[in-house]
């Protein structure tokens, strides 16, 4: 878990979304459309670029780690922190430190249901402080419990929720409730950069300037997860390590008598 982009085991966690299936078509469509009515914010396509490699995302500001504001050029932004996200989705989120065996584990917040703008889904929300208070909240935790095989979930004392809530916003992982197909991700969220296929049923849209990553996946549930653009980098450099991996592994096995 020392990499933003790695979704902890509240991603595996949510997986288990309800029976409801919903057409992609439906995501393209609002419920209340009409002629005249208010264009619906916050929705998933709608990734505002900021100034500094920053971006804004449902309500909240995705900014490259060590950002201020009010700088001369006045190009840099401040992200938003977990107290912003509980502000826009309530007391509902739960806010805990998600850690496999070996690692300091991320500080995490999840929200079911969350919505944006009209589309209604689950969000995973990661969140950064240094590694030694991720630590010293794990050995305050008021408890822990496996989520899933070995990682652990550590509920925070009621101090160290406050000072949680005060940390920046890394990264977002939104999972629509709807079902998605690469037509509505393209009439949507427009023609990726780049698309890389994982494996038979998994295939990334890659979008750098939106520092989005959006996961279709043929026999699951998608998954989108955003970064400041300026850290697209984050959610790039796993996808191309199977491939890296791959090209050296038919290099070895060429070079074999």
């Amino acid at each position: 878990m020392k990499k933003v982009w790695i979704v902890g085991g509240l991603v595996a966690a949510s997986l288990a979304l309800g029976t409801l299936i919903v057409a992609g078509h439906d995501l393209l469509t609002p419920p209340d459309a009409a002629p005249g009515k208010a264009r619906s914010s916050g929705l998933p396509w709608q990734v505002d670029s900021l100034p500094g490699g920053a971006s804004k995302v449902m309500g909240l500001t995705l900014a490259p780690s060590g950002s201020t504001l009010g700088s001369a050029s006045g190009s840099m932004q401040v992200a938003s922190t977990l107290a912003d996200a509980q502000q826009q989705w309530g007391q509902a989120m739960q806010i805990a430190i998600i850690a496999a065996p070996g690692e300091d584990g991320l500080l995490e917040a999840f929200v079911d249901p969350a919505s944006a703008g009209f589309i209604t889904g689950k969000v995973i929300i990661t969140a950064q402080l240094p590694n030694a208070e991720i630590r010293a909240m794990r050995e305050r935790a008021i408890k822990s419990e496996f989520m899933e095989s070995t990682t652990r979930k550590y509920t925070l004392t009621p101090a160290d929720l406050q000072t949680a809530l005060k940390a920046p916003i890394t990264a977002l992982s939104f999972i629509p409730q709807a079902n998605l197909d690469a037509d509505t991700v393209v009439a949507r969220f427009g023609t990726p950069a780049e698309r890389v296929r994982s494996n038979g049923h998994l295939e990334h849209f890659l979008y750098p300037a939106k520092g989005l990553d959006l996961a279709l996946d043929s026999e699951g549930k998608e998954l989108l997860q955003y970064v400041a653009p300026a850290e697209f980098d984050k959610l790039l450099q796993p996808l191309m390590k199977p491939a890296a991996a791959s090209a050296s592994s038919a290099l070895t096995s060429a070079s074999q008598p």
